[in-house]
Parts: structure tokens; C-alpha cells; sequence
């Protein structure tokens, strides 16, 4: 049950930066989930580079990839399709949106007039209790694909650009979730397009732009509370210049190195799902920072609502069990969604 606007909905994030009073008393973590402002740098999280993965010479690049998939779960990549000059125009195209006027970004506001929350749009993320703890970030949240279910009201006017920005990055960026899914299955000793083609023609694509101003309360207050993805596969532009995303890898939490020139690839549930387990979706968080903002954009592609996802058969046996039941991807992330909010992991409710 989701409760009332005037209870639920707290004033935008950058708002309240912007007023210059503290935190409000929401945004306070608990104990357990205290931010780690000073934590590891996770220096050997590898930079892949997507056209070494299926050259002949390519088994050092695998290597290096199965690696990060059996440890950290995420990696950075490199490709011809992103170029230096178009990965810093998305940043700025996001910073452009966050720093328009209040008014003009209101127009592609997450609440209806009556005070009912869609999922795409602009502002914070759906409240579901009065207890929830809130993340001190904005966002905007938009399908990209299928194309043909876009929402285009939605999509901001101003910058001019960002349409057709937009429309260009989620293309390239679907062409690199399509091999490194291919590189994953590969890994697995699964047929090359196992994934995509789970994946495939209809799966939905959503871009979250994210801005995370300045807190004076980072010791209390984090950017995004613990979670995994619900995805089959995330990827990230992060920040050039502040770094936020910490990873939790055996009980502690490491941050994750910035590189300018890369993407940060992330696996989702619905892969671990899919893997049986045997590769993992990481936990992570994003935190605030004292002095400076930051913004960053990532896209979440996920199999079709109407799908099921269950482990490959072949990669359960009589040594290695099934992990995970048969789920309807509509109904794991619905679960999803409830259990961000409580800050819980929805895998838990797939297992066997």
C-alpha cells in the first residue's frame, strides 16, 4: 500500500541541497547500512575491451572477464561504439536536464495530478511505507526499448539534443550488452546466444539518469541504499570526476575505481538466475559525498514481462542443484521493487 502524496512524496533532493538545511530525518540509514566514506579502492576490477573478447588471441581477455565475473561480478568495458567525446556528451546531457529550471523538469514529473506514482519520469522513487528510508538522489527514469513503447512525453525537450542523444546511446549500448552476454555464455560453456536470445527482440531497456548532490550528512545519508539489480544486465556511465558506487565483496564494501573512457557493466539477478548461481549479482550502494555532486546514467535491460527465466538445465546436475524455481519476470520484479523499498534483495524470494 503505497501512502498518501502530502506523507509520501519529500521535496526533490537537489531542493533540499539547495536550501542548505540538513537531511531530513528520512534520509538517515540505519546502523547496519552506515556508509563507508573511506572504503578499499577495488583496484583490480578489469577494463575489457570488447573487440580483443572474440579475436583469435582473445583466451587472456576471456580470462580476465570469467575472473571478474567469479569475483566481483561487474567490470568496466571498453569499446570501439563509445568514444570519449560521446560518453562526456551523455554526462553533460544530464547534468544540462538536472540543472534546468524546477518548473520545466516538473513537466516530466513521476506523479500524476492526483498524486499517483508512475514509474517513468522525473523526481524520487516510489514510497511504499512510512518507515522507508530515502535515497538522497533524483532521477529520471525513461524506456528506451522497444522503441515503439516509448513514452515521448516524457522525454525531455530541453537540452534539444537529448532525444536524439538518447536514442543513439541506448543503440550502442545495446550492441555492447549483446556481446558481452555473448562473452558471458561463452564462459559458461553455454551456445554463444543463450542470453540474447532470452534476451531478445522485445526485452525492455530502461535509462535511469541519476544526480546526487552535495550532503553534509555522508557519514548518514546514502546516495542509494544497498541493493542488486533486478536485471539481466546493467550498464553504467558513471561520473568522471566522483566516484560513489561501492561494491560489497565478502562482507566488505570496496569502491569501485573511476575510468572515464569505460562503461561499468553490473549482473543482474535474472543472470544469476540464469547461471544457477554460479555467476552473482553484486550488491552495491551508491554514497554521498560532503563537497562535490554527481550524476550518472544506467540502463537495465531486462528479459520481457511476460517471460519466464529459470537455471540453464545444463548447468544443474546431481553435484549442483537447481537454486532457483521457474519465475515470471513480471512477478520477480514486482517483487523487486518491494523489497528495494525495504531494502531487501528479491533473489531471495526466487530461491529454492
Amino acid at each position: 500500500m503505497v501512502i498518501g502524496e502530502e506523507e509520501a512524496v519529500p521535496n526533490l533532493v537537489q531542493e533540499i541541497a539547495l536550501s542548505g538545511h540538513e537531511p531530513p530525518a528520512k534520509f538517515f540509514q540505519k546502523e547496519e547500512n552506515s556508509p563507508v566514506a573511506a572504503a578499499p579502492l577495488a583496484s583490480d576490477i578489469p577494463i575489457i575491451d570488447l573487440v580483443r573478447l572474440f579475436q583469435l588471441d582473445s583466451d587472456q581477455e576471456s580470462g580476465r572477464l570469467k575472473m571478474a565475473l567469479e569475483t566481483w561480478g561487474l567490470f568496466h568495458v571498453v569499446s570501439d561504439q563509445l568514444s570519449v567525446s560521446f560518453l562526456d556528451e551523455v554526462r553533460g546531457l544530464a547534468k544540462k536536464f538536472f540543472y534546468l529550471p524546477k518548473e520545466e523538469k516538473l513537466r516530466y514529473r513521476n506523479l500524476t495530478d492526483d498524486g499517483e506514482f508512475k514509474l517513468e519520469g522525473y523526481g524520487n522513487d516510489r514510497i511504499a511505507s512510512e518507515d522507508q528510508v530515502l535515497d538522497w538522489n533524483d532521477r529520471l527514469y525513461l524506456l528506451v526499448q522497444p522503441e515503439n513503447e516509448r513514452n515521448l512525453q516524457l522525454w525531455p525537450e530541453t537540452p534539444s539534443s537529448f532525444r536524439s542523444v538518447l536514442h543513439k546511446f541506448s543503440i550502442e549500448l545495446r550492441k555492447v550488452a549483446n556481446i558481452v552476454l555473448k562473452a558471458i555464455a561463452l564462459a559458461l560453456e553455454l551456445e554463444e546466444n543463450y542470453f540474447t536470445d532470452r534476451l531478445g527482440d522485445d526485452a525492455s531497456a530502461y535509462a535511469r539518469f541519476n544526480y546526487y548532490p552535495s550532503c553534509p550528512k555522508s557519514d548518514v545519508v546514502l546516495g542509494m541504499k544497498p541493493h542488486s539489480d533486478g536485471s539481466v544486465l546493467t550498464i553504467l556511465l558513471l561520473d568522471k570526476d566522483v566516484d560513489g558506487i561501492q561494491v560489497l565483496k565478502d562482507g566488505e564494501w570496496f569502491t569501485v575505481p573511476i575510468v572515464p573512457h569505460a562503461v561499468l557493466v553490473n549482473l543482474g539477478d535474472q543472470l544469476e538466475i540464469m547461471s544457477n548461481g554460479i555467476f552473482k549479482s553484486p550488491v552495491h550502494r551508491v554514497v554521498t559525498n560532503t563537497q562535490k555532486e554527481r550524476i550518472s546514467m544506467a540502463m537495465f535491460y531486462s528479459c520481457n514481462a511476460k517471460k519466464y527465466i529459470e537455471p540453464a538445465s545444463c548447468l544443474a546436475d546431481e553435484t549442483r542443484p537447481k537454486l532457483y524455481k521457474k519465475v515470471m519476470v513480471e512477478e520477480y520484479l514486482g517483487k523487486l521493487f518491494e523489497a528495494f523499498a525495504q531494502g531487501k534483495r528479491a533473489i531471495d524470494f526466487a530461491k529454492i
